[in-house]
């Protein structure tokens, strides 16, 4: 699956590069940068004078000492509607997220998994959701861009006793209506 996720982000950013100026952005949110030991990456892509499309994509594949684990893949494309025009100023987005994980010894923002201190989590999740944000240009290639995002997250997942070893507890299915999106975000224009 992590191979089909970089193949995804490599087509469409070599689709991408063709695109006329002020067409394309490359983009990292620093806000999940400082949240989660997980590199995320977006590409935006101009449909037209006010509509976008980002896909954004997040791989850790790491073990980190004391066998804490933050494995996870994840996708999210979203279309965008902008009330100025692409890349300025407001707009309103509908997203899709899907990916796998495998967390334990690691706390989770926002209280989705409260005992992965003592439990390891390994399963999917898929969801979708709607967003506003706004987008402030800072020179000729650099900007900001702030974002917030909720709707639902359906998770399937195997729940392990103990982080190091793989006592299973029990499957669990869950779902989650709630933030889906929260987004300070870098952004470079490809002109």
């Amino acid at each position: 699956m992590q191979m089909r996720l970089l193949a995804i982000l490599l087509c469409v950013s070599l689709f991408s590069l063709r695109g006329k100026a002020q067409e394309i952005a490359l983009k990292t949110n620093v806000l999940a940068d400082a949240a989660l030991p997980a590199p995320n990456f977006s590409v935006e892509m101009s449909l037209g004078k006010k509509h976008t499309l980002d896909v954004m994509g997040v791989l850790n594949p790491f073990t980190y000492s004391d066998n804490k684990k933050m494995k996870v893949w994840a996708v999210q494309p979203e279309w965008r509607y902008w009330f100025c025009s692409s890349f300025n100023g407001w707009f309103v987005g509908a997203h899709a997220h899907t990916g796998q994980f495998n967390v334990g010894n690691y706390k989770l923002p926002a209280g989705l998994f409260p005992s992965t201190k003592e439990h390891r989590y390994e399963g999917w999740m898929v969801g979708a959701g709607v967003s506003v944000g706004y987008q402030w240009a800072m020179s000729k290639h650099w900007g900001i861009e702030m974002e917030i995002g909720a709707g639902y997250t359906y998770f399937d997942y195997d729940r392990y006793k103990c982080v190091k070893c793989g006592v299973k507890e029990g499957s669990e299915k869950k779902g989650f209506w709630g933030p889906t999106k929260a987004a300070v975000s870098l952004v470079y224009m490809i002109k």
